[in-house]
């Protein structure tokens, strides 16, 4: 009797997938969750929880030993693979799940190879069901009973927790627990610093991007911040795609950039409502964006996006959980070149996520819209800044003095809330590179 047959058909009929994305790899990424849901295939969000390491995007170089280091903490059985761009989705995923079901003196994928395959649509994994389903305020009935519980999901309670997770940029040991050193907090006092790395590859984390933070107990004293290593070039970030088309000459519909500004601001509040613990509503806002970039009408998301604006936007919950974390003034933004939602806002998460949610509300109401784009209008992120034309640049130089002095437990939720795109921080890179 093969007693190893059973376990590996089970992991096979329905494996857990740690899904990481390369610069370039949005459209792949987003593809990639619209596949694992419709497939029921659950995300993992830590390599111990992982069957598949799937990575999304063209090959980066620089990223590629936190890759194996990932890849060397998921468990037996396991199989490993690499889609370069959407159409490759459906090969990869078959190919990785015959590989867990195969006996083990056949499993290749153990060696970590990453099996790329070149050239589907977008979305996320949920089972759509919400904890606050038929409560239009999610407030009552401790229907957020996520969110205490992660008060340290800002941090997710570590995701220092998942130490791990943060520990990939490191050439230290990328799962065990940093050491304490000593340093003098803001009162003079001799105590421990614990030096914790967020990143490269984080769940609901801008993929690449790597901040080391200086700790003293619970609060930040010190955030360093390591940006996406160039990879090839990809051609300009899936988010800011029509307007780099309208730069180019292009005639481009300003629906077109309505809808994938829209789409923008649904990932970005699917992942802040992710990491403050309100599933449900992070599953809808993922469905809302996969539909948008789907091409439905304003009438048939009209309803559903409203709906969804008017539940996030009263949760009393979910405000008290992320108010007064990471303020960044109208005045400071502008002295920072922070321009977009983010400037708009005018103070903390909530002010930020309101802010998406209106635009998204707008932008629904603008599908049709056939008037040509123009190039200077607002993309997701903010407009030109004055040091170039990606502003999640001045997104990223903005966290440190948001969150120095914060406690840990918020420093996710304002990363989230301002969401540098790191396909825009890549093309930084790039153009730092080729200027050297």
């Amino acid at each position: 009797m093969d007693l190893t047959a059973l376990p590996l058909r089970a992991a096979a009929a329905r494996p857990h997938v740690l899904l990481v994305t390369t610069p370039g790899g949005t459209a792949t990424r987003l593809a990639a969750e619209r596949q694992l849901r419709l497939q029921d295939l659950p995300r993992a969000r830590t390599p111990a929880e992982a069957d598949i390491l799937l990575v999304a995007g063209p090959e980066c170089r620089g990223l590629r030993p936190a890759i194996d280091r990932l890849w060397q903490s998921l468990p037996a059985p396991r199989s490993r693979a690499r889609a370069d761009t959407p159409g490759a989705l459906p090969e990869v995923l078959a190919r990785c799940r015959a590989e867990l079901a195969a006996p083990p003196g056949r499993q290749h994928a153990g060696h970590g190879h990453e099996n790329p395959v070149g050239g589907g649509p977008d979305a996320e994994f949920g089972d759509g069901r919400d904890e606050h389903d038929g409560d239009d305020d999610e407030d009552s009935g401790g229907g957020h009973g996520g969110h205490g519980g992660h008060g340290g999901h800002g941090g997710h309670g570590g995701h220092g927790g998942h130490g791990g997770h943060g520990g990939h940029g490191d050439s230290e040991s990328p799962w065990g627990l940093p050491m304490a050193g000593q340093g003098e907090d803001r009162d003079g006092l001799l105590l421990d610093q614990l030096h914790v790395p967020l990143g490269p590859f984080l769940a609901d984390w801008p993929d690449a991007l790597t901040a080391r933070l200086t700790l003293q107990g619970d609060v930040v004293q010190r955030l360093e911040v390591e940006w996406p290593p160039v990879g090839g070039d990809a051609g300009p970030p899936f988010w800011g795609e029509p307007w780099a088309r309208a730069i180019a000459g292009e005639r481009v519909d300003a629906g077109e950039g309505a809808r994938r500004r829209a789409a923008a601001h649904a990932d970005s509040l699917g992942r802040l409502l992710a990491v403050a613990g309100w599933t449900g509503a992070a599953t809808t806002a993922r469905r809302l964006r996969d539909d948008l970039l789907d091409g439905a009408s304003s009438a048939e998301l009209r309803p559903g996006v409203r709906r969804f604006a008017r539940r996030v936007g009263r949760s009393r919950t979910l405000h008290w959980l992320t108010r007064g974390a990471g303020v960044l003034t109208a005045e400071a933004a502008q002295d920072a070149g922070v321009t977009g939602p983010a400037a708009r806002a005018d103070g903390d998460v909530p002010a930020r996520y309101r802010t998406w949610l209106a635009a998204l509300v707008r932008d629904v109401d603008r599908l049709a819209d056939r008037s040509p784009l123009d190039p200077a209008e607002e993309g997701p992120r903010g407009g030109d800044a004055p040091d170039g034309p990606w502003p999640s640049a001045a997104l990223v130089r903005v966290l440190p003095g948001l969150l120095e002095g914060s406690e840990l437990a918020a420093a996710r939720l304002v990363v989230a809330s301002l969401d540098p795109d790191p396909d825009e921080l890549a093309a930084v890179s790039r153009e730092v590179g080729a200027g050297d």
